[in-house]
């Protein structure tokens, strides 16, 4: 097996071990009511919400696959060895990442700009950071 195949795997097998620590603490952050005995889940599950977690999520997991591939491109141009196909296929897969990067934050700063133009929330949650005012 090669060596990025190698890589490949071990990533692909220890992202989904962080994203279970990721939720579990998430969860454990739960408010629970312990006279009632009732919990407050998902207090704001409504379709707009699902909607922009969507996409929140797909432009993450667009930027993380094409980081992953510029990563992989540069182990593979490394582990070239001088080969003039090898390295070919290297540039190719590094060129096609940082087109894929470059596509993936020119749709968020669209997005930023049109929510900033005509005041909607499509990925931002409408919590702001308050000004701190000079005493």
């Amino acid at each position: 097996m090669k060596l990025y195949q190698k890589i490949l795997i071990s990533i692909f097998t220890f992202l989904p071990a962080m994203v279970m620590v990721g939720a579990t603490v998430a969860i454990a952050q739960i408010n629970i009511d312990i006279t009632s005995g009732t919990q407050n889940v998902l207090p704001r599950t409504t379709i707009p919400n699902i909607i922009t977690a969507a996409i929140r999520l797909l432009i993450v997991a667009a930027f993380t696959i094409a980081f992953i591939f510029l990563i992989f491109g540069g182990i593979k141009w490394i582990t070239a060895g001088g080969d003039k196909n090898g390295v070919e296929s290297a540039r190719n897969m590094v060129t096609a990442a940082l087109v894929g990067l470059v596509i993936v934050l020119a749709s968020f700063a669209i997005i930023r700009l049109v929510e900033s133009f005509f005041g909607l929330r499509i990925i931002t949650t409408g919590q702001t950071i308050q000004p701190v005012a000079p005493e």
